[in-house]
């Protein structure tokens, strides 16, 4: 059972020298791409529910 798991963490050092990193300015600008969509998605949704609260509410009434 030590084996395996002695064998096990060798392979994931193999696999993690295997992976290519990003460079800093991938790095950046990947993390801009993820700030402005996850703005512009919640803007997106304020108003769908805003207009889906108006909708209810005048359907309540």
């Amino acid at each position: 059972m030590i084996e395996r798991i002695k064998q096990f963490f060798r392979e994931v050092k193999v696999e993690a020298g295997k992976v290519s990193y990003p460079s800093k300015d991938e790095l950046i600008g990947s993390t801009w791409v993820v700030i402005i969509t996850v703005f512009v998605v919640s803007i997106f949704l304020s108003l769908v529910d805003l207009g889906l609260t108006k909708i209810v509410e005048t359907v309540l009434r």
